[in-house]
């Protein structure tokens, strides 16, 4: 791989190489943009093949949450990280000790969190080395478990999606099919559950989907079957690329709105959708409670702030219908348009005031 030619295709601003041999630790920390702000982006560990795969998707993941980041009206940009080993085998205090050392050598320019593969223990560990983390536990002033932040955003940017398919945000009465029944989606069916609308839930661990019939009266099928529903909401809440060439001929749902991420296989799969007339809710927009949830512990956590900056996803997956509405384009094309546009007009600004010497700040 050539490491500056990939940086230069996506415009990514830093890649950190970290390495400590005593704990195991072989660390890759991408910083993408921070035009916004400093980059926040959680920590992934994981087995990648090849320390290029790793690298690889270090970059996929540090440049979709300066998307995210900016389409959630965050001050902040997009990085990641990336560990190399397997979560359940090779973690160990000096390894998450070591790593939160390189983080505040960055100085605040980049912030972590959980993602794959690590959890808040960890995240208090790294917490011992630096300040520039989330996701701690609460003892400390955290905002703990993300799952019921994402899940309310996923809930507000569903109904949004309603909106734009039916004429109403009303669920009452609408059937959602729901693929995958984690900590996410389970809150996810509680609020659908509330409002009236009927279940259908799959999943591979057969305890959660019984969790969720005897909870919500949901109706369980085969995971191979959930996409074949006939149904109002399709929610993929697990697995990403389940929008592809095999699943788009059985999809029987008039919106797509769930917390997966990846959710398209590939973006023409997204052009797909637009010219069958699904309505598509962009992954990185309708998922970003979990992100503005811990983006507010930069602040001092306060949920009732936090979840009231959550309800506007409904507001942004609005505006990200209403550009591809008007616009003749995808929605995940004008959801990136959206990011673009903001991350562009601060840029300038910023520019802007540098030209210009009446801007100066006197020192004397």
């Amino acid at each position: 791989m050539e490491l500056f030619a990939a940086m230069e295709r996506d415009d990514y601003e830093e890649l950190l190489f970290c390495q400590d041999k005593a704990s195991g630790l072989k660390a890759i920390i991408a910083i993408h943009d921070t035009t916004l702000g400093p980059a926040l982006g959680g920590t992934r560990m994981w087995t990648y093949a090849t320390e290029e795969a790793a690298i690889t998707d270090a970059l996929r993941l540090a440049k979709g949450m300066t998307y995210k980041n900016a389409v959630a009206g965050l001050n902040l940009g997009g990085g990641k990280t990336v560990i190399i080993g397997d979560p359940k085998k090779d973690k160990n205090e000096a390894m998450f000790r070591a790593f939160g050392r390189y983080i505040q050598g960055l100085n605040g320019r980049y912030i972590t969190a959980e993602d794959v593969g690590t959890t808040e223990a960890d995240m208090d560990i790294i917490h011992q080395e630096t300040d520039f983390v989330t996701g701690i536990s609460a003892t400390y002033g955290s905002s703990g478990n993300p799952s019921p932040a994402t899940a309310y955003g996923v809930y507000q940017g569903m109904k949004a999606a309603a909106k734009a398919a039916f004429g109403s945000d009303s669920l009452a009465g609408r059937t959602v099919a729901v693929q995958g029944v984690g900590n996410v989606s389970f809150t996810l069916c509680k609020y659908l559950h509330e409002e009236g609308a009927e279940l259908i839930v799959t999943d591979i661990n057969k305890e959660a989907v019984a969790r969720a019939v005897e909870a919500y009266g949901a109706k369980a099928v085969d995971p191979a079957d959930i996409i074949s529903v006939q149904c109002h909401i399709y929610a993929p809440c697990a697995l990403g690329a389940t929008i592809n060439d095999e699943s788009l001929p059985l999809l029987k749902a008039k919106v797509v709105a769930g917390a997966a991420n990846n959710q398209l296989k590939e973006p023409r799969h997204g052009d797909a959708l637009h010219e069958m007339g699904i309505v598509y809710a962009p992954d990185y927009v309708i998922n970003a409670g979990g992100v503005i949830n811990i983006a507010d512990e930069l602040n001092g956590y306060n949920k009732d702030r936090a979840f009231k900056q959550i309800s506007k996803i409904y507001d942004s997956i609005t505006r990200v219908l209403e550009i591809s509405r008007t616009s003749g384009i995808p929605a995940y094309a004008a959801a990136d348009r959206l990011a673009e546009e903001r991350i562009a007009l601060l840029r300038n600004s910023r520019s802007t005031f540098l030209r210009n010497p009446h801007h100066a700040i006197s020192r004397r």
